[in-house]
């Protein structure tokens, strides 16, 4: 069967001849693989070429697209999209600048753009490139026979180490009428080619976050809803809040303690009934969770126990089947792309070279990419709140920052976690314009066990908004300077006065 991706355009057919292509032929199976991996979204790419660099005889399987959701349906379509919404958003604020724009959006050309852009990355995650590396790329449904054997049309594949890496997908949940009303997720939203007037979105996570942003800002009217009690509800409280007030400053209509209880499409219109109300719209958005793509791979013949959340591994990745490794969302609490990218770096030391890597010794910063940006790494508020006074919070406000004063984006803050007895560095969180590349001077400091002191005598270039980590270090360096060092320190000023006068 032809797999094919909407719209047909010449990007979209670009790209499907790069990541299935419609006349690959699978190869002839070696006697016995290394390493056989099944999945070639990131982590299932990554420990296949690091294997393949290292000399090992590696067989790909994918069922569908090079590149799984990551290039296809995720960071690099939505990250896309919010890039074209943010440009829209800035020319409209132009006039606050001094600077008039009238225009009108061409929501086509947008999302044609966000296809030629994903189509000009695809090559580095094509069959063509992964061939040239001398892995063995295969087309299809991939299965476990036994736990030393997977299966792909018909082929048998033989390994000495196998790796899950099939990932998860966009999960709907159980509300009555809601697959009938044929709602969008992430592997369809992106083959819109006309916007929507009135768009209802169900979870406000990360993605229901970005996306309501972005179409509001292509002028859509939005409608977010959460059942929780405020949006983003596993992040700090506060970044949540800051988050939702620019949102709705926006536009975006945030209905939070929501529960959805009914979906319909009647053909004219899409509807659901939350708290008993009905609300209306020409598409409705699920970005409420997701669930592990374990279907047909046969894990039971494989010895690999699963639950409703991926496969089951230990803290080196291996499943309950001695010879087979899982990475990425399939088995990961953190469904990032960057942790995938880590996760399948460890498989391959604890698979290949009898390593001892554990999955819990990684330090994993996250981002979401709304306006202004949420970052976060480590210790979060409520763990620090549970240590008591062991540690420290400091926070400051991106208002106090000269960058973000220059640059009118002076809502945010960030907030560090300090170990009150040694001063390393536990956890972080930022929210401002560019808090996904400003957490991770904290990432670093985390894994290298640094000291707030030592953010604090790091010179940073004039003005930038990572400054603001020097502002808490600061802070703290102040925390230090109690009233008792002070009158020591005061003594010694005059002692230190009345020496010189005498040398002299």
């Amino acid at each position: 069967m032809t797999t094919v991706i909407y719209p047909d355009d010449q990007y979209n057919q670009e790209l499907m001849e790069k990541l299935h292509p419609a006349d690959w032929e699978n190869p002839q199976p070696l006697e016995r693989y290394n390493l056989v991996v099944i999945g070639a979204g990131p982590a299932g790419l990554v420990a296949a070429a690091g294997a393949a660099g290292l000399g090992a005889k590696v067989a790909l399987i994918e069922r569908h697209l090079m590149g799984g959701d990551c290039l296809n349906f995720g960071c690099v379509p939505s990250k896309a999209l919010l890039s074209a919404a943010h440009s829209v958003y800035e020319a409209r604020r132009s006039a606050e600048f001094g600077f008039t724009f009238e225009g009108a959006l061409d929501f086509a050309k947008v999302m044609a753009g966000l296809r030629r852009k994903r189509n000009d990355m695809a090559h580095h995650d094509s069959v063509e490139r992964f061939t040239a590396l001398g892995i063995d790329v295969f087309i299809g449904d991939g299965q476990f026979i036994s736990p030393d054997c997977a299966e792909v049309s018909g082929k048998k594949l033989n390994f000495h180490r196998a790796v899950i890496a099939t990932g998860a997908k966009a999960s709907l949940p159980p509300i009555s009428g809601l697959a009938e009303a044929s709602p969008l997720t992430n592997e369809t939203l992106f083959s819109l080619t006309e916007l929507p007037k009135r768009l209802i979105i169900i979870g406000a996570g990360p993605i229901g976050c970005e996306m309501a942003q972005s179409f509001c800002r292509f002028g859509s009217e939005v409608i977010l809803i959460e059942m929780a009690d405020r949006i983003m509800p596993t992040e700090d409280a506060d970044a949540s809040a800051v988050l939702t007030k620019q949102l709705e400053q926006e536009g975006v209509n945030i209905l939070i303690n929501a529960k959805v209880t009914q979906a319909e499409n009647s053909g004219s219109h899409k509807a659901v009934s939350v708290n008993g109300n009905t609300i209306e719209g020409d598409e409705i958005l699920v970005a409420a969770g997701r669930i592990p793509n374990i279907e047909g791979l046969n894990l039971e013949a494989a010895g690999v126990e699963y639950h409703g959340r991926g496969v089951t591994v230990n803290d080196r990745l291996q499943t309950t089947s001695p010879k087979i490794y899982a990475a990425g969302d399939i088995c990961s609490p953190y469904q990032f792309t960057h942790s995938a990218d880590s996760m399948a770096k460890i498989v391959l030391q604890n698979a290949l070279f009898f390593g001892r890597k554990k999955v819990s010794d990684l330090v994993m910063p996250w981002a979401i990419y709304t306006s202004p940006e949420v970052a976060h790494v480590g210790m979060t508020a409520s763990e620090a709140a549970e240590q008591g006074d062991k540690t420290i919070t400091l926070t400051a406000q991106m208002s106090d920052v000269d960058r973000a004063i220059l640059e009118e984006e002076t809502e945010g803050f960030a907030r560090v976690h300090v170990e009150k007895k040694s001063g390393r560095i536990l956890g972080a969180t930022m929210v401002s314009s560019h808090a996904g590349e400003s957490i991770t001077q904290m990432a670093l400091a985390i894994t290298s066990g640094l000291k707030l002191s030592a953010i604090g005598a790091t010179i940073h270039p004039y003005p930038v908004q990572a400054d603001v980590w020097k502002k808490l270090a600061n802070n703290y360096l102040k925390r230090s300077f109690t009233p008792k060092i002070a009158k020591i320190f005061k003594v010694f000023l005059k002692l230190f006065s009345r020496h010189k006068r005498l040398a002299s």
